[in-house]
């Protein structure tokens, strides 16, 4: 947990730091960061995609991961709960929307990523640190041109990567027999697909509720689980 803990510090600091880039810049070069960032999670998120080895696994489980998601309004209650962090820690300062959605954005960026996944199962299972402190390096510096982008809503991603990774790294020694690396470049396809979302989001080239496609990474672990039954596609 040493590492996980590390991480969200690294966040935080990265946060404040780009809270006053944040509260500074223009409305132009708030646009020139989006752009930025949006350009480099999206390189970020092909080169994860094309991990995958089972394309139509990949397919399949976005289109039911989405459809489940959707059904369930996964987006809405994140959104729902960025916004009650909004009310309850920061008042003011940011748009109707804007808090919510760094908290989403940041959230899933920081914690689908293979370094993660791999990071997480290392560091529980064999006491490696060295890819979540790596991690932990790239996302504060990623979290400093969130914030400067989106506000303030990013450094509440630490609640995220405190639940999601620690709990995988707590888990790692019980799960990491289920883990193959099969398993793990799918999640890594998914994931980068999920990381592409935000960066079409972020170059306002459309509007897609990422949330909503979370469930395809559980639909991914359940087709993989399922491979020796499956005929192969």
């Amino acid at each position: 947990m040493i590492a996980t803990i590390i991480n969200c510090v690294t966040v935080l600091v990265g946060a404040l730091l780009g809270l006053l880039l944040h509260a500074k810049i223009s409305d132009d070069f708030k646009d020139t960061v989006f752009t930025s960032v949006g350009l480099f999670t999206l390189i970020i998120g092909i080169s994860m995609a094309l991990r995958s080895e089972r394309v139509v696994y990949l397919a399949l489980s976005l289109v039911l991961g989405g459809m489940l998601g959707n059904a369930m309004d996964i987006e809405g209650k994140i959104l729902a709960f960025g916004e009650f962090l909004k009310r309850r820690f920061a008042k003011g300062g940011e748009g109707k929307h804007d808090f919510a959605y760094g908290f989403l954005n940041a959230s899933v960026l920081f914690c689908v990523g293979a370094m993660t996944l791999v990071g997480a199962f290392k560091a529980g299972a064999e006491g490696d640190y060295t890819l979540i402190l790596t991690k932990s390096v790239m996302d504060g510096f990623m979290a400093i041109l969130l914030t400067a982008a989106m506000g303030i809503g990013v450094a509440f991603s630490v609640i995220t990567i405190l639940v999601y990774q620690g709990g995988l790294t707590l888990l790692a020694v019980v799960i990491k027999g289920w883990v193959t690396p099969l398993m793990l470049s799918e999640l890594t396809g998914v994931g980068g697909a999920l990381v592409m979302m935000i960066g079409f989001n972020l170059l306002h080239l459309k509007k897609i509720k990422t949330g909503n496609f979370i469930m395809a990474l559980v639909v991914i672990i359940l087709f993989v689980v399922a491979e020796p039954y499956l005929p192969r596609l």
